[in-house]
């Protein structure tokens, strides 16, 4: 009896331990709002501009971002409305991009390595500005007179494609000149790269000296990214890394309430991101750099996350330049860890990191040499059940004994009937007897679930499988079985494997444990495909453990030192 109670727990355990974590991302991903883009007669394709930031405030070494709103010089409409502009093209061999020569935004990023999550027919597109969806890339300097996200550039040309052999190709938008003041805003594509370098050259014409100050904002509503599930929930939101505070996560409802649970300044150190699930945008500043980080809630439903940074003062009839890096692309952690410290930490691994990472290079390490995540999965899993091999043997046999002494377990039921404290009494003389211990196989399983699940994020996570095809109908082992095959497969080995173990004496029991593997099969219905493999192979190299233990024991065959039953 107890050995099925502790059987119950285990799978009663490992359903709740999802549930708890299912329910921790949703506490960190808010209720889905559908933004809704305003769109207005002459402005650019209906994109609501937020407030832009005004004068550095006094008294402070960064400027910090007010809420009042700011024309920019040459834009006639007024502040927050933008007025028609040119679409700016740009290819480079990784991604497609689209600035808007109104601000000088990035309106639109193609992936061109990453195809869509609904439509594999399509390359992925990160940010993008339609009417029922906004996320882009704005910047622009503080100051009078200087432009702004507003401001209407001009450019030299429409279309930009890195050539064959080059290693760059620029941009270059040049801002009206105010009071002798020439500006010009730069992006550089490099080849290969997900890196964007955003810049500003400054000539000081004007008989002052001129102290630079630049912004540069993430916009994005809160709607959750296509494929989003209630089943798999991950974070969709704003993420600031300090050197003091380290890597923290904003919430869209942080941001309501003006919460702000990161650093506000840093001298050296630190960036300002939006992520989702497998990708990410983050402003790069360069080290040793003042900036002021910034979350805030502005027009309709869209939130914006950045960062203001200090330049160096420009003395009259001197230039300067003052930028700063925007990563836009996947969570590849390799990369991200090159690029800023902490940057790695968006690949969301759970409340089990410390777990999960060094499953993810396993895992990784193993793929490098197979050339197939499916296979890399199969392996990892053979590698954990023989690390666990020892444990898993005890429980095994302690459940193999429980198994063969249920004979005399339901005679001392139907002895002592409903005399709970005689029949428990019996109970344990008879595991002193049999030298059996019910509980044997409690530790094994507990040590074992914080690996299960930190697994489970790894497949979620990492966008190394988002698409990875296994053989045959799984294409996707970062998606549901489109057949249910595995999961079914799955509930048919937890059939064999309750068919193994003792069944219960107490009906109620005994029923419970059939519908288990029932309803844990329905469960993994919504579970990536890859973690389904997993499970599966796990189980089927449980079940011939389980089998070989039960046949050395019922045939009292034991290894040395063992007592026969």
């Amino acid at each position: 009896m107890m050995d099925t109670q502790r059987l119950i727990l285990f799978f009663v355990f490992t359903f709740s331990t999802f549930m708890l974590v299912d329910a921790w991302q949703r506490d960190q991903k808010p209720p889905a709002i559908v933004s809704q883009a305003v769109s207005k007669k002459g402005d650019a394709g209906g994109i609501p501009v937020p407030t832009a930031p005004t004068a550095p405030s006094a008294g402070t070494g960064v400027p910090g971002v007010p809420a009042g709103p700011q024309a920019g010089p040459g834009n006639g409409a007024p502040a927050g409305i933008v007025a028609g502009g040119q679409v700016i093209k740009v290819e480079t061999d990784v991604l497609r991009a689209e600035i808007n020569s109104i601000g000088g935004d990035i309106r639109r990023l193609e992936l061109k390595h990453h195809k869509g999550t609904l439509d594999k027919t399509r390359n992925f597109v990160l940010f993008q500005s339609t009417s029922d969806n906004t996320y882009i890339a704005q910047s622009g300097l503080i100051g009078q007179g200087l432009p702004n996200h507003h401001t209407k550039y001009t450019v030299a040309s429409r279309e930009y494609t890195l050539a064959d052999g080059a290693q760059t190709t620029e941009v270059r938008l040049e801002a009206p000149d105010v009071n002798g003041i020439k500006v010009a805003q730069v992006y550089k594509f490099t080849r290969g790269s997900y890196v964007i370098d955003v810049s500003y050259d400054i000539a000081n014409g004007s008989d002052t000296t001129l102290q630079s100050h630049g912004y540069f904002q993430l916009v994005r509503d809160r709607k959750p990214p296509d494929g989003d599930s209630a089943m798999l929930p991950t974070f969709t939101g704003a993420a600031v890394y300090t050197k003091g505070e380290k890597f923290q996560k904003v919430t869209w409802d942080d941001i309501d309430k003006g919460k702000m649970p990161y650093g506000k300044t840093s001298q050296d150190e630190g960036w300002v991101a939006i992520i989702q699930h497998y990708f990410l945008s983050a402003f790069l500043p360069k080290d040793k750099m003042p900036r002021e980080f910034y979350t805030k809630k502005t027009t309709g439903d869209l939130y914006t996350a950045g960062v203001v940074v200090t330049g160096s003062a420009i003395p009259a009839g001197k230039t300067a330049t003052i930028g700063t890096s925007l990563y836009a692309g996947p969570q590849d952690t390799k990369t991200l860890e090159k690029l800023a410290p902490g940057l790695d930490l968006v690949v969301d691994f759970g409340i089990l990191t410390v777990i999960a990472v060094p499953l993810f290079m396993v895992l990784t390490w193993i793929q490098s040499w197979v050339g197939n995540w499916g296979i890399a999965i199969i392996l990892l899993t053979v590698i954990l059940k023989a690390v666990f091999f020892p444990l898993q043997q005890a429980s095994y046999k302690a459940m193999a004994k429980m198994k063969l002494i249920a004979p005399k377990m339901q005679q001392l039921k139907e002895r002592y009937g409903d005399d709970r404290q005689r029949l428990q009494k019996a109970m344990m003389e008879l595991y002193q007897k049999e030298k059996v211990n019910p509980m044997a196989g409690c530790l094994p399983i507990i040590v074992q679930m914080p690996v299960f699940i930190a697994l489970y994020w790894v497949i979620l996570a990492a966008v190394e499988l988002r698409h990875a095809p296994f053989y045959g109908w799984i294409t996707d082992l970062s998606a549901i079985d489109p057949w249910y095959i595995l999961p079914v497969l799955m509930g048919a080995s937890m059939i064999i494997q309750t068919k193994l173990n003792p069944e219960p004496p107490d009906p109620v029991q005994a029923k419970v444990m059939k519908i288990m593997p029932i309803a844990f099969s329905v469960f993994f219905f919504f579970f990536p495909a890859g973690l389904v493999l997993y499970w599966l192979v796990n189980n089927v190299l449980s079940i011939a453990q389980q089998w070989h233990i039960n046949r050395m024991l019922e045939s009292g065959i034991h290894k040395p030192g063992a007592t026969k039953d």
